[in-house]
């Protein structure tokens, strides 16, 4: 299932795969002026390919080598005469076939291992040049691409909801704090995020700094709450009410205490 949203020059496709003719999980890839930023889940891929048939196809970019942002990327390279780059730590991974857990093959589905190309620190299109930025956090090997003249940030994964209350367990918190701080000093105004979920937040620079300042709190709430002698498990109950309902879901992938654990390590300045 694809859901095709213009928004001026940019073009968002929101992609899941369809069950019962409902969408099990959004996520969406960005098409402008000849660029694709990401490729969606291996369930999509035929349709993502079949939009992009009369479009004039001259790059694709994965911002990460997770299965829902790779999964179209056999395909393209098989129906386009287009290079794919990522970012030299992704490059062997989506090479690879990746181990992943039962929700995630059910959700987005195994994507065919694809040869990429490290990425450039620009790509230029017919009319617009986009700066690749380094920003690790939610995984390593994560980029952003800016587009300055227009205030364009398609952001990936690194920024998602302004209070997240869960995350997967390689997540670096203290590194997606240091690489939104990247992004609070690109100089746009208004700075508008294209993220990963589906969500284009015209005021990103206010929803990035209200993620910091959640994050640093709550590092500093449950660093109070550890010296007072409670546990991880009592700090969730404390702080949320208890682990999260994707824990289950997700076999243990998505969790509270992954953030709890993770913000713990985050230095404080």
């Amino acid at each position: 299932m694809i859901e095709v949203n213009p928004m001026g020059v940019v073009t968002q496709i929101k992609m899941s795969r369809e069950v019962d003719g409902k969408p099990l999980y959004w996520v969406a890839a960005y098409y402008v002026d000849g660029l694709l930023i990401d490729t969606g889940c291996s369930y999509t891929g035929r349709e993502l390919v079949s939009y992009l048939d009369d479009k004039k196809l001259n790059a694709v970019v994965n911002t990460h080598f997770h299965e829902d942002h790779v999964g179209g990327n056999h395909l393209i390279k098989k129906r386009f005469p287009v290079t794919i780059c990522a970012h030299p730590d992704s490059v062997p991974l989506i090479h690879q076939k990746l181990k992943l857990y039962p929700y995630q093959e059910f959700i987005w589905g195994y994507p065919e291992p694809t040869d990429v190309e490290p990425i450039p620190d620009r790509i230029r299109t017919d009319h617009f040049e986009f700066e690749v930025m380094e920003t690790p956090g939610h995984s390593k090997g994560h980029v952003i691409l800016f587009e300055r003249s227009q205030g364009w940030c398609f952001s990936g994964d690194i920024f998602a909801r302004e209070m997240p209350k869960f995350i997967r367990p390689e997540e670096d918190m203290g590194e997606t704090i240091h690489s939104m701080k990247k992004l609070l000093h690109l100089r746009a105004d208004p700075l508008i995020l294209y993220t990963s979920v589906g969500r284009v937040v015209e005021d990103g620079r206010q929803a990035l700094q209200t993620c910091i300042h959640y994050l640093e709190d709550l590092a500093a709430k449950v660093r109070s709450l550890e010296t007072k002698g409670l546990s991880i498990t009592d700090i969730i109950q404390e702080l949320f009410g208890g682990e999260h309902n994707f824990a289950q879901i997700t076999n243990g992938q998505y969790t509270t205490e992954n953030l709890i654990r993770s913000v713990l390590q985050i230095r404080q300045e």
